[in-house]
């Protein structure tokens, strides 16, 4: 019932407006039970963007995929940027494309990342469809093997416990 940005719109801009459009959705998913909201694009419902607070990545397993949305309505994540170059490293084909809401079911594991939730795992993701009925994409139950790889790799870079080969930080005196 809800978007977030708007085609042609500022959705790619960190500005405070762009998070005004979340607090009604947000509040009514957490109402039944959800604690964070997908939005898909406005123009056709029908493409995965974000979620209301960070990126989307979807991750393929067997096919060793990582899959994360292109769009203009998308806010750019170094966190995202930087999970990549750390699945590329790894070997995973990265892909940064249109994923359509019926592709979510092949995914067996899917993140939310940003700068605040660095990386955070999905269990499930519930849509409503306009019919009343719902549809339920289930992930893995617990941090995934991908996702906790990632996690603990950008983690480990972050605090100095691993070698920086990105030269990603700086130390400051």
């Amino acid at each position: 019932d809800y978007d977030r940005a708007a085609p042609k719109g500022v959705g790619a801009a960190k500005v405070a407006g762009n998070y005004a459009a979340d607090l009604i959705p947000n509040m009514a998913a957490k109402k039944k039970g959800f604690p964070i909201c997908l939005y898909l694009d406005a123009a056709t419902h029908t493409l995965v963007e974000e979620f209301s607070t960070s990126n989307f990545i979807g991750i393929d397993n067997e096919n060793k995929k990582y899959i994360t949305p292109k769009s203009d309505s998308v806010l750019p994540s170094i966190t995202n940027k930087s999970l990549q170059t750390l699945a590329k490293d790894e070997g995973m084909t990265v892909e940064q494309r249109d994923i359509e809401v019926a592709e979510l079911s092949t995914f067996d594991e899917v993140i939310a990342c940003g700068t605040a939730v660095v990386v955070t795992p999905i269990g499930s993701l519930t849509r409503f469809e306009e019919n009343g009925e719902e549809s339920k994409y289930q992930f893995t139950e617990d941090v995934g093997e991908t996702t906790r790889r990632l996690y603990d790799t950008v983690r480990n870079i972050q605090n100095g416990e691993i070698e920086d080969t990105h030269n990603w930080n700086y130390k400051v005196e």
